[in-house]
């Protein structure tokens, strides 16, 4: 079966840095587009930013637009998040995703519907 592992979630404090990993096992996922969503407590999951890993082309949250930055390693199957200046209401679960479809305009990752792949979650906590 594929799988996405994620790591690198943790407790910062506010103004703090972090960066998450996501490696996707299967030679299949070296070009797919990849992406992550969050899930704050007692809230629906929303969509945090995707990236057309053989193109660059990414898309981005309005909340994280200028603090958080996708990118990829196609040789490693692997995504990166990196997020700057966190604030509390970061804090959430989030969650790796793939999907074997054209990443197009994200819509379908804004969304947030038909993801073909999910990880399992790493936490990721923003004291103030």
């Amino acid at each position: 079966q594929v799988q996405l592992v994620e790591s690198g979630g943790g407790l910062v404090q506010t103004g703090g840095s972090l960066r998450l990993s996501c490696a996707a096992s299967g030679r299949t996922f070296r070009y797919a587009p990849m992406g992550w969503f969050r899930q704050a407590p007692g809230k629906e999951r929303e969509f945090v930013a995707a990236i057309s890993r053989g193109l660059g082309q990414s898309y981005y949250a309005d909340s994280v637009k200028g603090r958080f930055a996708i990118s990829g390693d196609n040789a490693k199957s692997t995504v990166y998040l990196q997020m700057n200046s966190l604030k509390p209401e970061d804090t959430a679960v989030y969650y790796c995703a793939a999907d074997l479809s054209p990443l197009g305009d994200g819509s379908k990752w804004r969304k947030g519907y038909g993801m073909d792949y999910w990880g399992k979650g790493t936490l990721v906590t923003v004291s103030s």
